[in-house]
């Protein structure tokens, strides 16, 4: 028996319909599965804070219904190559946490799992995007061979500070020191951060600027008065690295690390960087500057690392 046309339209229609459901559905479980893995993995929270107060503690879960995640490929410094992360973006995230309050601050303190800990300008933030990494796209574990520190294998959960860097000269010169990996705690600074690090105010100009190169390629790894990253050694107190190592061993040291210590895990000066060898010098004289004040460290200092030989590394 015949189907009368009209019988026969709505069943191509029905059919029609069934096929757009199922690739929507296709596409939703995809995404949920993109994020479950991760979510699983990470029962971590990560705290917020501002002014030395907590203001939220956020699982990967909570992060997901603030604002959605996206794929983003980048530059991956640490492995000199293109990489597709799943993260969420920073700026909705800190609007949500901080309301505008993050903007007006100075600085942003991550600390790592690991004891890592830069601190990075907010205009940093205003000026490029800047995204909160918790997955590889492609689902391989979450997890990367870091060819700056000797092919060291890290874990890199539960986020990692990515930046849309592939068409920015200017993020690709600045390396990878703004760019830590296991971010356990994020802290908005209204004033400036680590003031036992900060040289004599009437330091020359060649201090004042090794003072900057020290916060920018430094400071997240390593301590001067007891200040900084819990990742690597105290470079001040009580003795200063310039006091036992000779300026030309420590220039080739800060250059090139691996020189002179087989193995280490230290990654010298990018290459990236512009006037490398007078940013090193310029690193040389603010830590002999700095060496003539030295402080005690605040013995309840979460930064000062207790690994033996701590990545000095």
């Amino acid at each position: 028996m015949k189907q009368p046309v009209g019988g026969r339209r709505e069943l191509v229609m029905l059919s029609l319909v069934l096929k757009v459901l199922r690739y929507a559905f296709h596409g939703l479980f995809a995404s949920a599965l993109s994020l479950a893995p991760a979510f699983a993995q990470s029962p971590i929270t990560i705290e917020f804070k501002g002014g030395d107060q907590a203001v939220k503690a956020l699982s990967l879960k909570d992060l997901a219904a603030l604002t959605p995640a996206v794929s983003l490929k980048v530059f991956e410094v640490h492995e000199n190559a293109e990489r597709i992360y799943r993260a969420f973006p920073v700026r909705p995230v800190l609007d949500k946490v901080f309301g505008n309050e993050w903007k007006k601050a100075q600085e942003i303190v991550f600390t790592s799992i690991d004891g890592y800990q830069p601190s990075v300008p907010v205009a940093k933030f205003l000026a490029h995007d800047a995204y909160f990494a918790f997955a590889h796209e492609n689902g391989r574990p979450f997890t990367m061979t870091n060819t700056l520190q000797n092919n060291e294998i890290v874990q890199l959960g539960p986020l990692y500070l990515i930046w849309d860097n592939i068409n920015s000269k200017e993020l690709l010169e600045s390396g990878a020191s703004d760019m830590p990996y296991q971010i356990k705690s994020i802290e908005i600074k209204s004033i400036a951060p680590f003031p036992n690090m900060a040289p004599p105010a009437n330091a020359s100009a060649e201090v004042q600027r090794g003072f900057t190169h020290f916060r920018k390629h430094c400071m997240a790894c390593h301590t001067i008065n007891g200040e900084g990253g819990g990742k690597a050694v105290e470079l001040n107190y009580p003795v200063s690295v310039v006091e036992y190592i000779k300026p030309e061993y420590l220039k080739r040291w800060i250059e090139n690390p691996q020189t002179i210590r087989y193995n280490t895990t230290m990654p010298g000066l990018a290459r990236e960087i512009p006037n490398r060898g007078k940013v090193a010098e310029e690193l040389i004289l603010y830590l002999k500057v700095m060496s003539i004040a030295k402080r005690a460290p605040a013995k309840s200092s979460e930064n000062i690392s207790e690994q033996p030989e701590s990545r000095f590394r």
